[in-house]
Formats: C-alpha cells, sequence, structure tokens
C-alpha cells in the first residue's frame, strides 16, 4: 500500500479519535483529496472495531465513544496539572487574555481559578465556566453552535470574533510539533483561530506535553520559534534537541525542578 495512503488513514484515525467523529467532506477538503477517495479510506477504517461509518461520515464505535474530549483531559493529568502551575504564575491578577480550546488549555483555565478581575476572551466552553466561578472575572464568547463533544466553538466565525480583540496573553495548545517546529492543528479554521489568537496578544504561551512532538496532523500554523513562552510537561526525544536548543529559555519544562 502506497505510503501516502497509509499515513493519510492514520491521520484520519487521529482526526476521529480527537473529535469524535467527522464528515467526509470536511475530510476531503483537509486533505485535498476527491470525496470517493475518502469514502475507500473509510471503508478500510471502518473494518477496525472502534471506528463505525455513519450518515456520510465516521466516528467513535459507540463502545468507544466515552466523550473523547473528556478522555484527553483525563491523560497524563499530573503532566498536564504541570504545565498549567508554570503558564498560570506568568498571569497576574486583572490581566486580559486569550484562551484556546483544548483540554492542555482547560487545565490552565483551572490553574487561574485562584486569579481575580481576568478578562478572558475564550472559544472554549469548559474553561469560560472554570473561570466563571470568580464573579470578579470577565468572560467573553463568540456566538454560534457548540462543537460537542469538546464544548467548543470553531469556524471563520471565530476568527472573526478574535480579530476584533486585543489582549496581554495568549495561551493556547496545538495538535503537534513537527521535526522542524512547526505546529500543526487538524484542520484550517482552527490554525487561523488560534494565529489570530497569539498574533494579537502581547506575549504569547504555547502549552503542550512531551507526546505533541513528532504527532502528525494536516494543516501547518506557524512555528514554534515564533512563540514567545512554551511551556511543555518534559524534554521531547533527543531528535528534537536542536529545536530545543534554539528556543534557549523561552521553553520551561514544567516537571524538571532545574527548570
Amino acid at each position: 500500500m502506497a505510503s501516502k495512503k497509509v499515513t493519510r488513514r492514520d491521520l484520519i484515525r487521529q482526526v476521529v479519535q480527537e473529535k469524535g467523529g467527522v464528515s467526509v467532506g470536511a475530510l476531503a477538503e483537509m486533505f485535498g483529496v476527491s470525496t470517493q477517495t475518502i469514502r475507500r479510506d473509510l471503508d478500510t477504517l471502518s473494518a477496525d472495531e472502534t471506528l463505525q461509518r455513519g450518515h456520510g461520515r465516521i466516528e467513535l464505535a459507540e463502545g468507544s465513544r466515552n466523550t473523547p474530549f473528556d478522555q484527553r483531559a483525563g491523560t497524563n493529568l499530573l503532566g498536564k496539572r504541570a504545565i498549567a502551575g508554570r503558564a498560570a504564575a506568568m498571569i497576574p491578577d486583572g490581566a486580559t487574555l486569550f484562551l484556546s480550546i483544548g483540554s492542555t488549555a482547560l487545565s490552565v483555565a483551572r490553574a487561574l481559578s485562584g486569579r481575580k478581575g481576568l478578562t478572558v476572551i475564550t472559544n472554549n466552553l469548559s474553561a469560560a465556566m472554570a473561570l466563571s466561578e470568580e464573579i470578579s472575572n470577565r468572560i467573553i464568547l463568540p456566538g454560534g453552535e457548540i462543537r460537542l463533544p469538546d464544548r467548543d466553538f470553531v469556524g471563520e466565525e471565530v476568527v472573526e470574533f478574535f480579530s476584533r480583540f486585543r489582549a496581554e496573553f495568549a495561551v493556547f495548545g496545538t495538535a503537534g510539533v513537527d521535526s522542524e517546529g512547526a505546529l500543526l492543528e487538524f484542520h484550517q479554521s482552527e490554525v487561523r483561530a488560534t494565529e489570530q489568537m497569539w498574533r494579537n496578544a502581547r506575549k504569547s504561551i504555547l502549552v503542550i506535553d512531551r507526546s505533541k512532538f513528532g504527532r502528525l496532523a494536516p494543516a501547518v500554523g506557524g512555528n514554534i520559534a515564533e512563540i514567545d513562552r512554551i511551556v511543555c510537561d518534559q524534554p521531547p526525544p533527543e531528535t528534537y534537541g536542536p529545536l530545543i536548543e534554539a528556543l534557549g529559555g523561552r521553553i520551561t519544562f514544567a516537571e524538571d525542578p532545574a527548570r
């Protein structure tokens, strides 16, 4: 089987695991191939008991559908808490910040629960709810349809929403980081929303765990070298040594007491 086809099917599997389900049309747009090609991929992938075909889409099988977002939020809890603690320490009371979608960004929101007077501009409903318990905070959300089960807002309307604001900080994650430092996402609309956030902030803070280094996703949005601060749980594999060295003091490893 052609390596390109295998890679595309591996990526489709990742997208489904990340989002819970995705349409044929969205996958065709994402990978730049025909819907017929995607349907052939789905015929192969649906032979796996963890995936199933729906009406014009593929999704997690019923027995595997324990809300993918909650599954992600429940993985590497100690690492995410350490990351969140370091990132939250950079943000003072009264700050204005963008906060992205994703389980690590949600961990940062929870770590900020002791802050007061924050203005939080976010498309992450779970993060908004975590910060809503402090009544001195101001929370601004985009309108539109909530994507389930992730409990977030995505799409071009969200990009336009973020373009209307400026903030002191932008806190965001990414789906993957390649060997050259490119930040990867599963869809271009997610890339554009994240880029709009960190370009409209005085300081950008990328929060990722070690597993994101080398993880593939089809859409590229910026490079880790452009980010002001990076907070990770542990150093990535040695092959990323030159990339990490070039970042110097801008990257912090939250589970390393020496750093």
